[in-house]
């Protein structure tokens, strides 16, 4: 049947339907009606109960009001205009550059050249090799610059690998729950199956090799390729650190099953209890603690990226990601994909070579690199503390200490009435508080829901990025007033 020439060929009907079906909570319906109220007290025509709009949905740390470190922004105002050099006086004594700072510019400028033109499709070979030697900085290991992928953050390198791993609608990859949606979101348009498994809340947000082991044979009985793990350590939402043992179980698992591990590591500098361990560094071990070879076919891609930890440069759009003892065929296919989109934009690239090689103790611009970086990290510990000690006084509240990554997951537990609020609303309970709290006092979180949470549970996410306490004193004072009119 021919349409109408007076109308739309596309519509909401009958575009890609996978993307209709995606889901991106951290963006969604909330975050929308969030920047509508900020649009709306900018232009001071609102009579809105509040005179700010607080976005702890994102961990987009310079959106609220995170500094950027000096030394890194000082080299790429460099690489962004050259002509910088021509007055290398000025830059030193009057406007308090390093010579550090001039001397790293240098070295991008030569062995990168200018940021305006396309790299490599998989990066400037002169950066992978300083994230390569990072990497054995790290982990002990050695680590080859080959394979080594830069990316537009780690999402984009989490795309590509998707794409190589997902073959059809049977294609299965584990991932965890809760989870960053960007997962599901991108195994749902690629029209792969995601097979979830739970975390254990009681051990705080721990994996168990053992409800991994159940989602896997479940998914398998019901004809399922299940090829690929993905594993976020720290966790987003809820910032555990996984210890080496699990690691281990986790690693085995993939060998016993052939299953790609994804190491989503990219908050692997925001720990406040435990410590941090690569999947690399592990996989290596085993492989040395096991001559014959037993681990030499486990394929590991571990990813990081320039928008957390203490760097929070989101907007410039910086990752990458490690490939391990994958096939070389498979490798060469995964460079074409990315040759599609021809480059990571190069200036990213610059950061995350800064990220990875900061300036060391006894250059000019360490002392300062480091007083920065240790007054961002105290400042997130002390204000994720003050927010889980405010958690702590709201009637059915429960929440685990701050463990790392930028964000608190705390459990609520809400009257039956609140649910049957939500339910005339088409929305679920968790939902339903969270807007009720945007429109109060104009703080905007993520429901428990978009991460996905087990059955029967409410929960909320939350960033601890945003500047002083009166937000936090605004959340307990509706909870309250929440609390009372539902109960």
């Amino acid at each position: 049947m021919s349409s109408s020439p007076n109308t739309r060929r596309l519509n909401i009907d009958n575009i890609n339907p996978h993307v209709r079906a995606a889901k991106y909570a951290v963006r969604g319906e909330l975050a929308v009606k969030s920047e509508e109220f900020r649009a709306s007290l900018l232009r001071g025509t609102s009579d809105l109960p509040f005179n700010q709009v607080i976005s702890a949905n994102i961990g987009n740390p310079q959106q609220l009001d995170q500094k950027p470190i000096t030394f890194f922004r000082q080299v790429l105002s460099i690489l962004e205009n050259p002509l910088l050099l021509e007055k290398e006086d000025v830059l030193v004594n009057h406007l308090g550059y390093k010579t550090d700072v001039i001397e790293r510019a240098k070295w991008f400028l030569k062995h990168v050249g200018s940021v305006g033109a396309y790299s490599a499709s998989n990066g400037a070979p002169a950066i992978r090799q300083h994230i390569a030697d990072f990497l054995e900085r790290r982990d002990g290991f050695p680590a080859n610059w080959q394979d080594i992928y830069l990316s537009a953050g780690a999402s984009s390198g989490v795309n590509t690998l998707l794409h190589i791993i997902c073959a059809d609608e049977k294609s299965g990859v584990l991932v965890p729950i809760p989870q960053y949606p960007l997962y599901t979101a991108s195994l749902s348009i690629l029209n792969a199956t995601c097979v979830p498994y739970l975390l254990d809340e009681s051990k705080n947000w721990g994996t168990d090799i053992n409800t991994i082991k159940e989602s896997y044979q479940k998914a398998k009985e019901a004809g399922v390729d299940t090829r690929a793990i993905v594993i976020i350590n720290p966790g987003n939402p809820t910032g555990a650190s996984l210890p080496e043992e699990d690691i281990r179980a986790v690693l085995e698992f993939a060998r016993q099953e052939r299953l790609v591990v994804l190491a989503d590591e990219v908050y692997q500098t925001n720990v406040f209890i435990g410590e941090f361990i690569s999947f690399k560094r592990v996989l290596r071990q085993l492989q040395k603690e096991n001559p014959d070879g037993k681990y030499d076919c486990v394929e590991l891609a571990s990813l990081h990226s320039v928008s957390k930890g203490m760097v929070g440069e989101c907007g410039h759009r910086g990752g990458y990601f490690e490939l391990v003892n994958f096939d070389p065929e498979v490798q060469a296919e995964i460079y074409k994909f990315v040759s599609i989109m021809l480059c990571a934009p190069v200036i990213g690239q610059c950061l995350v070579e800064l990220m990875v090689n900061p300036p060391k103790a006894g250059e000019p611009s360490y002392e300062l690199y480091q007083k920065e970086y240790r007054g961002i990290y105290e400042g997130m510990k002390e204000r994720a503390t003050a927010l889980h000690k405010a958690f702590e006084q709201m009637e059915g509240v429960e929440c685990g200490a701050p463990q790392g990554a930028m964000y608190l997951f705390p459990t609520i537990n809400l009257p039956p009435k609140a649910a049957e609020a939500a339910a005339k609303e088409g929305r679920t309970a968790d939902e339903f508080y969270c807007m009720k709290l945007l429109e109060a006092t104009g703080v905007c979180l993520v429901p428990g829901s978009g991460f996905g949470q087990k059955e029967g549970s409410l929960h909320f996410r939350t960033t601890f990025l945003a500047p002083g306490t009166e937000w936090v004193g605004s959340i307990v004072k509706f909870h309250k007033e929440f609390m009372d009119q539902y109960r």
